[in-house]
This record gives structure tokens, sequence and C-alpha cells, in this order.
């Protein structure tokens, strides 16, 4: 056993996407498109007598850790730092729970593959109702295309060959429990349009517009979001709202052209590592 390790995970923006419910969590998901970003989570785990997750220094419950914990038989602090604000459309309960999963397994030696830890840390979160993509989005790292929902056993991905700029600025948090729970129905099929759509043509310029129609189609856009996106498309950048919160993601200096003073990323090359 080792005293400590330390896993980074990317953040992930979800541009659109469709839900894809099924019995076991593991092949339930979603299908869609996202950018993981270089701005992400930091988990460190040590073994303790008594499990804790510390989230910026402040302890917190997150269920779909504490699945993790539970199904790697292990006892520990969970002490993660986050680059993003939680619940605002940055895949932060994703980061935190892959990589709780992948610092777990070389702290206690439990010898799984990377595919098995994904699988586990994707099915926690489908179980808590706080994620459906964005584990096996940050596993994989890029612009990456979920064709088919489901851990790594069940999946398909593939990813849009760019790198970016990214600009964004968040208003507040939205529920991706309330949103998942509700009636899915519109949502889904205009993520699916949303998704033909970008692997007819597969960039970023036609994951932006796609993500602008999903938003509009889905209803999910509030006051805010579609001023920000406004205030972006006068001054000719290209703009979305991240799937589930009150965020505005552009490519660029979209953002930064229409006055505002964002935080700023790039899109992150790799997925997941241990540090």
């Amino acid at each position: 056993m080792r005293e400590e390790a330390t896993a980074f995970v990317p953040g992930h923006v979800t541009g659109f996407f469709s839900t894809h419910p099924d019995e076991d969590p593991t092949k339930a998901g979603s299908r869609g498109a996202g950018l993981t970003l270089t701005d992400g989570v930091e988990v460190t785990i040590e073994p303790a007598t008594e499990s804790t997750i510390v989230l910026d220094g402040e302890e917190i419950e997150v269920d779909p850790v504490t699945t993790v914990l539970e199904t790697l038989d292990a006892s520990a602090r969970v002490e993660a730092d986050s680059d993003l604000p939680i619940g605002a459309g940055f895949g932060v309960s994703g980061a935190l729970t892959l990589g709780t999963a992948l610092a777990v397994n070389r702290v206690f030696e439990r010898k799984l593959s990377m595919n098995e830890l994904v699988t586990i840390a994707h099915g926690a979160e489908v179980q808590a109702g706080t994620g459906l993509g964005d584990v096996v989005a940050q596993a994989h790292g890029g612009v990456p295309i979920r064709l088919e929902p489901g851990g790594p056993q069940d999946n398909t991905l593939d990813a849009i060959p760019a790198r970016a700029r990214v600009e964004y600025i968040s208003f507040g948090e939205l529920s991706t429990a309330d949103v998942l729970s509700g009636d899915t129905d519109q949502l889904t099929a205009a993520g699916k349009e949303a998704l033909s759509r970008v692997v007819e043509e597969p960039t970023l310029l036609s994951f932006m517009y796609a993500s602008r129609l999903f938003a509009r189609d889905a209803e999910l856009l509030t006051e805010r979001v579609i001023e920000t996106i406004a205030d972006v498309s006068a001054a000719e950048g290209q703009a979305s709202m991240a799937m589930l919160g009150e965020t505005v993601f552009a490519l660029g200096t979209g953002l930064s052209d229409a006055g505002y003073e964002p935080s700023v990323c790039t899109t992150h090359p790799a997925g997941a590592v241990l540090k």
C-alpha cells in the first residue's frame, strides 16, 4: 500500500446530449459531444480509518465518490482541489469520482485496468443521477464525441481532431439530477439531431452551432445565458451553454471580445492521468 496518490481529471463541458437509460448503470448514459478542459480537478487519496471527502478545504458529501470507495473496498481521505465551480456544467462530480477511482487503485494496489476503473466511476455517476457522460469523456480527453452510451465496455467514442482556447463565465448552478429526473423526450430528440449534425461535419464550428440549437430546442436556456450568447455573436464570436449549468463557454476570445472578464483555459489534449 502506498502513502498517497494524486490524479488529475480535466473538466468537461457538454455542448449537447441525449439520455439513454438502462437497468445496468454501467450500460446507461448519454450520447453527445463536449470539450475537456485544462482547468480540472486534482484528487489526492490517503488511507484513513474513516472515509472523508474534502473539496477546496471544505468537507462535503459526494455520493458517487462514496460508491467508488465502497466498490474498491477502500477507506480513505479524498482531498480535492478544483479550478472549476461545482454544479455549473463542468463535470466536477465526474472528475472527483474518476480521480478517486484512479488514485485509490494505485494507493490500495487494486490492480484494475483503466477501462475497469472508468466503468466503476461511470456507473457510480449514473446511479447517483449526477452525470451521464462526463466520466467517459474525461477519461478520453480532447473534444470527444460519444456515439453510444455506457461505460468503456459498451460505448463508442470518436473525437473532433482539434484544439482550442476556451473562455467561460458562470452565473450559477443548475441541478443535473432535477433535469435528468424529469421528462427528457424533447431534450433527447434535440440531442440526437445535434449529434447527427456533428457526425456529418466533425469540426469545432459545427459543434458550437449544434450546441446552440440544442440549448434552444431543449428549452434549457436562461435569460442571462441568452443575453451572453447574443453578446458574443454580436462580437462575431462562437458561444453556447454548458450542460448543465448557468454557464456560457466560447471559443477563442469570444467572451473577451464581447466585454466580459471570463476564465480562460484550453481544450485538454489527454484524458485523466495519475501524477
